[in-house]
């Protein structure tokens, strides 16, 4: 009894950044198939609202599809495995806090497939690609091997050591992504902005299984590449310098002294007159990095430096995620002085990591960073005040 459907891609949520890769997995729709669809987190009232809704409404140069959502939306992982519709490759690219749960979902699903007798030797699961920013892979990973272990000890799963284990475990995979999208209003208000192409590089997991996700999703009009290295850690450091240049340094030029944010493009950030500072960020993350053992002692920074500055400039029509949600919270006259979840997920580990390796000086850098951003965000946010009266 087939529970996986082979050659189909579930997105999970159906967010900003989900809807993008729906928008360049169909080929900006002209390839609206069926194999490309959505799984709901289980009590998300967004979902709720699209479901009730019936459809997706993508605005793309100007022009708005709509897009039904019929067959697209087969519920939850648990429903979909009831239905017999789990896909091959999973895309989760939620929020890095809601990982967590949908792991924990993942879970139940491994428990549902013991009830039914299905989690053998040749047991069927998505291919789960955590695709959120954020450094937390190898932490993530060793949550999902507690939970299944707990799960073992309460009885609602077999011992899965030596074998099953690395199985499972080896489907989590890390798509560390240069896709951005908005999301415009609530509820069944909604519109979906869709960005540019991004590339997504994958590491972690099974290497096997690995290249069978990266050939699915090139054939879908994906931009995906194997990484240089597969260590996931390694992919999320190398990634932190090109996210952390392009959406923190860039909010910072982004906003002026009296407040006035200006939208820039990915070009107007790594330029010339910025590099200094873009240099000393990245040999900072370089060096928490090599102090946990993600980069070689003989590694040479300018060697991942010129990589860094060849991914960023390879995006330089990009408008960074972080900047697009600024213009956005603007225009709606709703930006709070607080770090969006991009930074947030990359400074805190970095923060964690530096003073865990005794590098003190670099994590009060990092937390000077985070001081300096929300006090950008407040000069934006006391303009917006100011000119709106809210």
């Amino acid at each position: 009894m087939r529970r996986v459907r082979d050659g189909t891609i579930g997105i999970l949520p159906a967010g900003a950044l989900g809807v993008s890769f729906f928008h360049q997995l169909t080929r900006h729709l002209t390839q609206n198939d069926g194999a490309i669809l959505f799984l709901e987190r289980r009590g998300s009232k967004s979902t709720e609202a699209l479901r009730a809704r019936g459809e997706l409404i993508i605005a793309d140069s100007g022009v708005t599809h709509r897009v039904p959502l019929t067959n697209l939306l087969p519920g939850d992982l648990l429903n979909a495995f009831e239905q017999k519709a789990l896909p091959e490759i999973m895309l989760l690219c939620p929020n890095p806090d809601q990982l967590p749960g949908i792991l924990n979902t993942v879970v139940q699903l491994l428990e549902r497939m013991n009830e039914c007798s299905e989690l053998t030797p040749d047991f069927e699961l998505p291919a789960l690609v955590l695709s959120s920013n954020g450094i937390y892979y190898q932490r993530l990973r060793q949550q999902f091997i507690e939970r299944l272990e707990e799960s073992t000890l309460l009885g609602r799963l077999p011992d899965l050591w030596p074998d099953l284990m690395p199985r499972i475990v080896g489907r989590l995979l890390r798509g560390v992504m240069i896709q951005t999208g908005v999301r415009d209003g609530v509820g069944v208000n909604v519109v979906y902005h869709s960005g540019l192409r991004g590339i997504t590089r994958l590491a972690g997991g099974d290497q096997k299984l690995r290249e069978r996700a990266c050939e699915l999703l090139r054939g879908r009009g994906g931009w995906f590449e194997m990484a240089r290295h597969s260590s996931a850690t390694r992919l999320e450091f190398d990634k932190a310098m090109v996210n952390l240049t392009a959406n923190l340094l860039g909010q910072f030029y982004a906003i002026d002294a009296g407040g006035k944010f200006t939208p820039l493009r990915v070009r107007d950030i790594a330029t010339a007159e910025h590099e200094a500072e873009i240099r000393e960020l990245a040999q900072q993350v370089f060096e928490v990095g090599r102090a946990v053992r993600v980069y070689a002692p003989d590694e040479q920074f300018e060697t991942i430096f010129a990589q860094m500055l060849e991914t960023t400039h390879q995006h330089d029509d990009h408008m960074p995620s972080s900047l697009q949600w600024i213009d956005l919270r603007l225009r709606q006259g709703k930006l709070d002085p607080k770090l969006t979840p991009t930074e947030e997920w990359l400074l805190d580990p970095l923060i964690r990591y530096a003073h865990a390796a005794g590098l003190h000086d670099i994590g009060h850098h990092f937390e000077a960073l985070k001081t300096r951003a929300i006090a950008n965000l407040a000069l934006a946010s006391n303009r917006m005040a100011a000119e709106t009266g809210r």
